[in-house]
C-alpha cells in the first residue's frame, strides 16, 4: 500500500514563497574570441540568438554531456541548457577569499555576464527568467557547478601556486553563478539594466 500524501494534504502544507522581482544591473559582458577557448574575454555587447552567443565555446541548440551527467553515457548529444554564464563580483572576491588569490577574475573561468545587484546570485533558482533591458530574455536552468577546468584557468594566470584547479570545486560550491539559455533573442551590453522574475518557489516533499 502506498505511504504517499495525497494531492490536498499535501498542497495544503506547503510553504510557498511567492514570486518576486529584483532588479540589478548589467558590469560586463565576455566571450570566447574563438570556440576552442575556455577563458573569455570583454567585448562591446553579446549578441544573443536561440542557439546561445555565436561562436562562444558553450553555444550551440545542443551539447554533449560530460561529467555533470552521469546517467548518460558521456558525449551523449543532449539539449543545451548551459548556454551561458552568468556571474556576479560579491561571489568572485570571496572565492578569492578562499582561495587567498588577490582576485578571480570572471574572464579566467569563462563568464559572459557579470551582474551586480543580485544578493546571493548563484542561489536564484531554476526558471527564473532574467529580463534585460534592450529585450532579451535569458532562462536560468540553475547553479554552475565548479569544476577543475575552470580551477586550471585560474591557476594558468596565478604562477607559482600549485593545487588552484582542485582548491577551486572545492570553495567555489554554490558561489559559481548560474547557466541559462536564451529564451528571447537580443543584445545585452554593460549598464543595461535587468530583472530576475522569480517564480513562486516550495520544497516537494512527497513523503
Amino acid at each position: 500500500m502506498s505511504s504517499a500524501v495525497s494531492p490536498d494534504a499535501m498542497i495544503e502544507q506547503l510553504t510557498i514563497t511567492p514570486a518576486r522581482k529584483l532588479t540589478g544591473q548589467v558590469s560586463d559582458v565576455l566571450k570566447t574570441l574563438s570556440p576552442g577557448d575556455f577563458a573569455t574575454q570583454s567585448c562591446n555587447a553579446l549578441d544573443l540568438e536561440f542557439s546561445g552567443i555565436s561562436g562562444d565555446r558553450h553555444g550551440g541548440f545542443t551539447r554533449k554531456s560530460g561529467g555533470r551527467e552521469p546517467w548518460y553515457p558521456r558525449g551523449t548529444e543532449m539539449c543545451n541548457e548551459r548556454q551561458v554564464s552568468i556571474l556576479c563580483p560579491g561571489e568572485l572576491a570571496l572565492v578569492a577569499q578562499r582561495m587567498e588569490l588577490e582576485t578571480v577574475e570572471a574572464a579566467w573561468i569563462g563568464g559572459n555576464i557579470v551582474l551586480e545587484g543580485f544578493p546571493n546570485l548563484s542561489l536564484i533558482p531554476p526558471r527564473t527568467r532574467l529580463v534585460f533591458d534592450g529585450g532579451t530574455v535569458i532562462r536560468v536552468d540553475g547553479d554552475n557547478a565548479p569544476c577543475r577546468v575552470a580551477g586550471r584557468s585560474i591557476a594558468a594566470h596565478v604562477p607559482g601556486r600549485d593545487g588552484l584547479d582542485l582548491l577551486f570545486p572545492k570553495v567555489a560550491k554554490r558561489l559559481r553563478g548560474l547557466v541559462g539559455y536564451v529564451e528571447k533573442p537580443g543584445t545585452i551590453s554593460a549598464g543595461e539594466s535587468v530583472t530576475a522574475v522569480i517564480p513562486e518557489q516550495w520544497i516537494y516533499n512527497p513523503a
